[in-house]
């Protein structure tokens, strides 16, 4: 016979859980596993609210099982350590992002390319190796292998640093990779929400010019006067976006709904780049005359390693690079959710999970 989720760990935990696709969340008690050898044991203080915690408390995507606690832009503090581990002390302040576990077997996981394993165990709905179920970061501590754990720099603040591990990595892992660094050249941002406000930050971090493409002409002033965009391109004004075609060298495109990938693709010069790190619900249409006629690109890409997401952070406090939140408490979720869905954040909820989570 199955244990129930308070019974089937040694540890007591506690967090706030969906247990239907209405996706409220409320108050739900759990258990967690004792400290393994190579395990790193962590307070949570601070989670960031990911648009994937809300497609998945509503089982948007298909796979969720109840009950479900969120989140995957996990910081605290390190409360123990196995005989293991080295690289952290009680004390420590870390991240644990969107998973927890793979099988560092593959080819994926021997090149530091977690994210691409075939085995993954994320940090929230999913089945762990040993038939349980892990839980996120909506919730007051957490236990994971130290592979999967990320040294926090001491110059970033934890609560805006903590969208970093899924928002931060997955613009910057693209970025990386297709070589959308080069100083001088134009990146154009499409969507400007979780994902977009921080590949602006990386991009002028890199020395890019970058203009943010965006259907709300509301966003303009906040994309150059906040967030240090050069330009703001309104999708829907012709003649401006007329002017701009051909005229940028890479585009990452951050929207999740259902979208024109073919005026994506006029923006961009001979041999441009278009990065998509959005996930629709329904697939688009893939235009291939434009990308025949001018040797373009179009190309996807999941967050990063573990590894290259360690140097995203280190480069965030480098540059000072944060996201722009808005701190909740955690009797405030379900409100942030209904938020969430209708874009109405500037950029990220990040959940006050050290000040607000009481068992009572």
């Amino acid at each position: 016979m199955a244990k129930s989720p308070e019974t089937e760990h040694p540890l007591k935990s506690f967090g706030w859980a969906a247990t239907d696709t209405s996706g409220i969340l409320s108050p739900f008690h759990f258990s967690r596993r004792e400290n393994g050898p190579d395990d790193v044991a962590l307070k949570i203080l601070y989670c960031g609210v990911c648009h994937s915690d809300l497609h998945t408390v509503k089982n948007d995507w298909g796979f969720s099982t109840y009950p479900i606690v969120p989140g995957h832009e996990i910081v605290g503090i390190v409360t123990k350590t196995g005989d293991n581990v080295k690289k952290f002390k009680v004390g420590d302040r870390v991240g644990v992002g969107v998973i927890v576990e793979s099988c560092k077997e593959c080819e994926c996981c021997q090149q530091d390319l977690e994210s691409y394993c075939p085995r993954p165990v994320f940090t929230y709905n999913s089945p762990y190796y040993d038939g349980t179920r892990t839980y996120g970061g909506y919730s007051d501590f957490v236990v994971v292998h130290q592979r999967y754990v990320l040294q926090f720099p001491e110059n970033l603040p934890l609560d805006a640093g903590a969208p970093l591990l899924c928002a931060g990595i997955t613009v910057y892992s693209p970025m990386i990779y297709y070589g959308m660094t080069e100083p001088g050249k134009h990146l154009g941002v499409a969507g400007l929400g979780g994902l977009g406000h921080v590949a602006i930050k990386f991009g002028k971090a890199f020395g890019l010019k970058v203009t943010v493409i965006s259907s709300s002409p509301n966003k303009e002033f906040e994309a150059i006067n906040k967030l240090g965009a050069d330009s703001f391109l309104l999708s829907t004004d012709p003649a401006k976006f007329k002017e701009a075609i051909g005229t940028m060298d890479y585009i990452i495109d951050t929207i999740s709904a259902v979208h024109s990938l073919n005026s994506l693709l006029a923006l961009l010069k001979l041999n441009g780049k278009l990065v998509t790190v959005g996930l629709p619900s329904k697939p688009l249409e893939l235009p291939v005359f434009p990308l025949v006629m001018g040797r373009k690109l179009i190309a996807g890409s999941n967050f990063g390693g573990l590894k290259e997401t360690q140097e995203m952070l280190d480069f965030c406090g480098k540059h000072n690079i944060t996201a722009d939140i808005e701190l909740i408490k955690i009797d405030q979720i379900n409100t942030a959710m209904e938020r969430l869905a209708k874009s109405d954040v500037k950029y990220r909820f990040v959940i006050d999970v050290g000040n607000s989570l009481s068992t009572s």
